[in-house]
């Protein structure tokens, strides 16, 4: 495979918009200049990702991870970079030719040959066999028979791969037969261990559903019992945690629910996935559902980081009622900030498979429009789950739990609402509500639900006098920790050399000028060597220059300083002063070890021992310099 050229790499770079190749994996909000949103990276509930459109790069103040569109494709996708390359080619319509592609395949996911790639190709294989039996062969009929009556249709299961596993195990020498690695089929997840060593298919007489990773790679499996099921027989049996299956995190239809989702910005959340492909079917195509589980912490990260509202669709029956709570629950003590939630609540009994079976998609679509409430609108509700509101004791009861739950909305608008809401339904006077309301506000101590943290600003703590913080300044959780100020001072004089040409050449023509701290050389040497091929500065470019992303880190972390447009070249000369101040550590105890080696030759131990305990200071004075750096 020939080498891309770097001409052909910067103009498939700069042919797109970074935030718009982000934004169909992030869920971006435009602050100030740039965009910000949850990182895809770490969990968080505060958006700390941060997408510089104009510099066309991102980085995240909360795991320091940065670089351009192609640094973003690789961490997220686990992909190589010529492959990030062609995925790029693609969606900016620009040819890129087939030498530069493995083996002339222009495909965006190709197989490569590490472990977690091979685990998946090998699902994928497993995939198909269980489809193909499901669909043409007599092994499947029977299920393909349920799953009609189900009202599925062909299109249907071709759409979400839908297969069979049969009674006769023969996932195992299908397998075999394409991998020849025992311990890659032992750590698959698709087959069980005797205790001889032995390999048994995992999945047995069951309606396999192909679980699919955020990319629409299939990373496990969820097989279903079809017929009446045993007493010791789970009717769903998932896939064991692998390499690349984690049910917590996994979320059944989520690649496409993603894509589906991006012009309403909107996911309905199901209890199982005959609910999520009843609903598609009815042309709510942005639904998931978690694994057979209750959601996750995990899986409300996920959800927050790639739409702003969530429905909750479970069933109206008692346990669907508790699933609901629990839900909300999970998502106001996790949920991101700025994520909407919303409850769509079905007639008790009643599932949305079950519903779409008895009303047909028109009506179920309608339904999950009209029926759409906040999470309030359903405690009001919920509250009154085994209790007689006929009785004084237990009205009160609900009464109490109502306010202390308008208490935390941080409206005054909707508390006036809900409180008109009661009165009028109880009969009861408003202004008399309106002050027990208030009572509790106050014995909560005023708290909110949506009150936000202070923010922190970058240099608070650090004894420098520059005025320098991470923008945009209106997002108070695109913060770092504080830096001391030698690091600042580096970090600032990079940020107007990189922009400014004067800036780099007053700098650079200051005889044995050196960083402080060898990462910061060591950006600056690179930039000069990437400046002098390309002819001028890029921070986009200099991103595919670094190879180690450590560096790509540490420049996107000075990119991010928010610092005024019009270079104060006594600013620069201070900063040049206060790194001087620490560069000749190096050289001078090079000086006085040379020096102390010339008076012990000498015989001139009085000279040696003045000259050793300058070394000593300078040495101790160079170890406090690496623990800042380590800090």
């Amino acid at each position: 495979m020939a080498r891309i050229p770097s001409e052909v790499i910067d103009r498939i770079r700069d042919s797109v918009d970074i935030s718009d190749v982000i934004g169909h994996y992030v869920q971006l909000h435009q602050s100030g200049k740039g965009f910000v949103g949850l990182c895809p990276f770490h969990e968080e509930q505060t958006p700390s990702f941060s997408v510089n459109e104009q510099k066309q790069f991102f980085y995240c103040f909360g795991c320091g991870r940065g670089g351009n569109v192609f640094q973003f494709l690789m961490e997220l996708k686990h992909i190589p970079f010529t492959e990030a390359v062609a995925e790029v080619a693609q969606l900016a319509n620009v040819d890129l030719p087939s030498q530069y592609l493995n083996n002339g395949d222009r495909s965006i996911h190709q197989e490569n040959n590490t472990p977690n790639g091979k685990l998946m190709v090998m699902h994928e294989e497993a995939a198909k066999l269980y489809h193909h039996i499901l669909m043409n062969t007599p092994a499947g009929a029977q299920a393909l028979k349920y799953l009609k009556g189900r009202g599925m249709t062909d299109e249907l299961i071709n759409d979400f791969n839908l297969g069979f596993a049969p009674e006769q195990r023969i996932l195992k020498p299908f397998l075999e037969q394409k991998i020849n690695d025992y311990q890659l089929l032992r750590k698959s997840g698709l087959f069980v261990e005797d205790n001889n060593g032995g390999l048994h298919d995992r999945f047995v007489d069951r309606v396999m559903f192909p679980l699919r990773n955020q990319n629409g790679r299939v990373i496990g499996f969820s097989g279903r019992v079809i017929g009446k099921v045993p007493a010791d027989t789970p009717k769903y049996l998932n896939s064991p945690e692998t390499p690349i299956f984690n049910k917590r995190r996994t979320l059944f239809n989520f690649d496409i629910a993603r894509k589906e989702a991006r012009g309403t910005s909107k996911i309905y959340l199901f209890e199982g996935f005959m609910d999520v492909i009843s609903a598609y079917s009815a042309g709510a195509k942005n639904g998931v559902a978690s694994m057979g589980t209750s959601l996750t912490e995990e899986q409300v990260g996920i959800l927050g980081r790639a739409v702003r509202q969530v429905d909750i669709c479970y069933d109206g029956d008692s346990a669907g009622q508790n699933a609901i709570d629990r839900a909300v629950t999970l998502f106001r003590d996790h949920q991101p900030q700025g994520m909407q939630l919303r409850v769509v609540q079905l007639p008790a009994g009643i599932d949305p498979d079950e519903y779409v079976q008895q009303n047909g998609a028109d009506k179920f679509a309608k339904y999950l429009v009209d029926q759409e409430e906040t999470p309030v609108d359903f405690y009001l509700r919920f509250y009154r789950l085994n209790k007689n509101l006929n009785n004084q004791t237990e009205l009160i009861s609900y009464l109490e739990q109502s306010l202390k739950l308008l208490a935390t909305l941080s409206s005054s608008l909707e508390q006036d609402m809900y409180l008109t809401q009661l009165a009028k339904e109880f009969d009861l006077d408003k202004a008399t509500l309106k002050s027990q309301l208030q009572d509790i506000s106050r014995r909560l101590g005023g708290r909110k639900r949506h009150s936000q943290p202070a923010s922190l600003s970058q240099n608070e703590g650090s004894s420098s006098g520059f005025s320098v913080g991470p923008g945009p300044a209106s997002s108070p959780a695109l913060q770092r920790n504080p830096i001391k100020r030698t690091e600042l001072a580096e970090q600032l004089l990079l940020r107007y050399m990189f922009h400014d040409q004067e800036v780099w050449d007053h700098v650079a023509a200051i005889n044995d000028f050196h960083f402080a701290h060898e990462r910061y050389q060591t950006l600056y040497l690179l930039a000069e060597s990437y400046f002098s091929e390309h002819g001028e500065c890029s921070a986009a470019g200099l991103m595919d220059y670094l190879k180690e992303d450590s560096l790509r880190s540490t420049l996107g972390q000075i990119e991010q300083l928010n610092v005024d447009d019009v270079v104060n070249m006594q600013l620069i000369d201070d900063c040049v002063q206060l790194i001087q101040e620490q560069i000749p550590l190096s050289q001078k105890i090079k000086e006085l070890q040379s020096q102390i080696r010339e008076a012990s030759s000498l015989n001139n131990s009085e000279l040696a021992t003045q000259l050793t305990m300058k070394l000593i200071k300078l040495l101790k004075k160079q170890q406090e310099l690496k623990a800042e750096e380590t800090n």
